[in-house]
């Protein structure tokens, strides 16, 4: 075997990061797209947060440390939630099939695309969090440091769950949209992260305990208020990590049967 030969040859660890950065770069030329994926959330937060203050009659700080966590837990289900559009649109275009002849590890493709879900996930999160602290919003710092890694995770696993949906569904663009929405949609409204379930039917509520993504939402509450040691802080953990290993599974057997 050559030196050139070894060079070539697939690494998983090497090949996950030439990916991460190869996504990464489009992010950072052009920083608009990621800020202007913010204003769906900053619309939620400024005009939903005062009607929630005013119809349950608690302080505005109470208030906002119940729902700016739901809001940085819409932003990653709405920003992961979508971006296997981008691989579709890859695979439309021809650029996916040269990426498959590359010598790399096929399981790369998906996770280096996953990881690259993270930075976006903290830097529109910091920023949310720094939106709402002058209104309020309590930031307690340990309990911020371990909730973004948790979205973080969430978000790996979801972000990998859109990409095997855009490998399903490869060149019909209106069925990866069409299903997106009928499953989003119903994760928000039974999460409660906009409004509280408590009052909901019973049906409601039973579907919203075996929903992960309502676990990560009281976590993310549990997280920002202090309580770590909170119980649903860990069955958070445990609703993240679940999504996240289903979907970096299912993502990478289904890109390597694309090859």
């Amino acid at each position: 075997m050559t030196a050139t030969d070894t060079l070539v040859r697939p690494n998983l660890t090497r090949d996950t990061k030439n990916v991460l950065i190869r996504e990464l770069k489009p992010v950072l030329r052009d920083p608009f797209t990621l800020i202007f994926s913010l204003l769906q959330p900053l619309v939620f937060l400024g005009l939903f947060a005062p009607l929630l203050v005013g119809s349950s009659g608690r302080p505005a700080d109470e208030t906002l440390a119940w729902f700016v966590p739901g809001v940085l837990v819409m932003i990653v289900l709405f920003g992961t939630g979508a971006t296997g559009s981008n691989l579709q649109y890859e695979m439309m275009t021809g650029s996916h099939e040269r990426t498959l002849v590359a010598p790399l590890a096929r399981s790369s493709l998906l996770v280096g695309r996953a990881l690259k879900e993270i930075a976006p996930i903290v830097v529109q999160a910091l920023v949310i969090s720094a939106l709402a602290w002058p209104f309020g919003f309590a930031i307690d710092v340990p309990g911020l440091i371990v909730g973004l890694a948790l979205l973080a995770v969430f978000g790996v696993g979801l972000g990998s769950l859109s990409y095997s949906l855009a490998l399903a569904t490869k060149d019909r663009e209106w069925l990866f949209w069409g299903v997106q929405q009928a499953l989003i949609f119903p994760l928000l409204i039974l999460s409660g992260m906009l409004l509280p379930l408590d009052e909901g039917p019973g049906w409601m509520r039973a579907v919203a305990s075996v929903n992960p993504v309502n676990w990560v939402v009281q976590a993310e509450r549990a997280l920002f208020a202090g309580d770590l040691g909170d119980v649903t802080v860990l069955w958070g953990w445990v609703a993240a990590l679940a999504v996240a290993v289903i979907g970096i599974t299912v993502g990478v057997r289904a890109i390597r049967r694309s090859s």
